[in-house]
């Protein structure tokens, strides 16, 4: 198969945006519907542990369809598959709006989560490739444009419930309008797709072959398990935050919202000045800064509970894993003998696995307890990022 065409300067300028693009209309469609989970969950009569089943549908529909994703993207190329995605995740995220029972509910989220999934690692692999023709660290700035995204979606969605804007109105416009916005930039985005960046080395006449994934298997597992921790932590903000400030700290339908926009914009923050604070203190220092500023910043918000110190907690947690998984995400991609984007898939299908594990996880616990109580896993996954920082690398070359 022959290589691409090299871009232009231009081109290579318009793909970086589209791409950018990407990421911000995939994180605003389900921040829209964070807001407004506690309206979806008293319409429903849904109990904690009934809402945290719902919500793992989605990370386990992009368990389902997350390994699809490399298949999809050499027939169709990752420009086609992440803008195809992006249309149908938009009325995916409204058919929850008109889910009658927590069947249908959880049937929305699994395809959702399917399609988030295969969105997640072409827009990633695009990145990485527009990142390489770059020469230059950029993609901590993609994950920080998913941010803002979030941060959108979210004041969005706080906005439309402070309103009493209907949920099928709310949602139904937020499809169109980012769909369109979708369709409209993908003729900038790169063409074609990767070959194999690394292939596997050259066997001597008297070695003894061993599978390049034989030797990835430890440091992906250990990748993985980092990047579970911020999906707990990013998780909790997601599904959790609006529910604990309104039905523990009693905080109005607008004001409940700001809890995901504070780990959000927080995140957005770190992550647009995370590849200069990365490029000069390494990528492992900086994960284990982050993961005890995690732990630091819930641990005192859940001691000393109100609205205020809530938002400031989640804004700690969002700052202290803003760089977190765009950095498993490189460390993956260039894990020696695998060819380009096979460590990205499996680390992505990782971490699918961790926001699958997160909401039933915490919704038993707030059952059994109370969700406060429950929350202290954010506190523990901000520790083990901590401890399991150390499968980074020191410094980034």
């Amino acid at each position: 198969m022959s290589a691409p065409p090299v871009p232009t300067a231009a081109q290579l300028t318009n793909a970086r945006i589209a791409g950018g693009s990407c990421f911000f209309i995939n994180a605003v469609f389900y921040a829209n519907l964070v807001p407004r989970l506690p309206e979806v969950k008293a319409e429903l009569g849904l109990s904690n542990s009934s809402l945290g089943a719902a919500l793992a549908a989605m990370p386990l529909g992009a368990l389902f369809a997350a390994l699809s994703a490399a298949t999809l993207m050499r027939r169709f190329g990752a420009g086609r598959v992440v803008t195809t995605g992006l249309v149908l995740l938009g009325i995916a995220s409204w058919s929850v709006s008109v889910a009658p029972n927590w069947l249908a509910l959880a049937a929305a989220l699994l395809f959702a989560g399917a399609l988030d999934a295969v969105v997640d690692v072409a827009q990633n692999a695009h990145g990485l490739r527009v990142q390489r023709l770059y020469r230059r660290s950029i993609l901590n700035a993609f994950h920080g444009v998913w941010s803002i995204g979030a941060v959108a979606g979210g004041l969005i969605g706080s906005a439309a419930a402070g309103l009493g804007v209907p949920l099928t109105v709310h949602l139904g416009a937020v499809a169109v309008v980012f769909g369109v916005v979708a369709l409209v930039g993908y003729p900038a985005l790169l063409p074609g797709q990767d070959g194999d960046r690394d292939a596997p080395p050259q066997q001597g006449p008297g070695s003894v072959r061993r599978s390049p994934w034989r030797a990835a298997a430890l440091p992906l597992l250990a990748l993985g398990l980092l990047a579970t921790c911020g999906a707990f932590v990013e998780d909790a903000g997601a599904s959790w935050s609006a529910l604990y400030l309104r039905t523990e700290r009693a905080a109005g339908a607008a004001t409940a919202g700001l809890g995901f926009v504070a780990l959000q914009l927080a995140m957005t923050v770190g992550r647009l000045t995370g590849d200069r604070v990365v490029d000069r203190f390494g990528q492992r220092r900086v994960a284990q800064a982050g993961g005890a500023l995690t732990a630091v910043g819930m641990g005192l918000a859940l001691a000393f509970p109100s609205v205020p110190t809530t938002l400031v907690g989640f804004a700690l947690a969002g700052l202290g894993v803003a760089t977190l998984i765009p950095a498993v995400y490189h460390a993956a991609d260039e894990l020696p003998g695998l060819s380009s984007g096979s460590g990205l898939t499996v680390i992505n299908w990782l971490l699918r696995l961790g926001f699958l594990l997160s909401p039933p996880l915490i919704g038993v616990l707030a059952d059994a307890t109370s969700l406060r109580i429950a929350l202290v896993t954010v506190v523990l996954a901000g520790l083990g990022a901590l401890v399991l920082a150390r499968a980074l690398r020191t410094t980034v070359d």
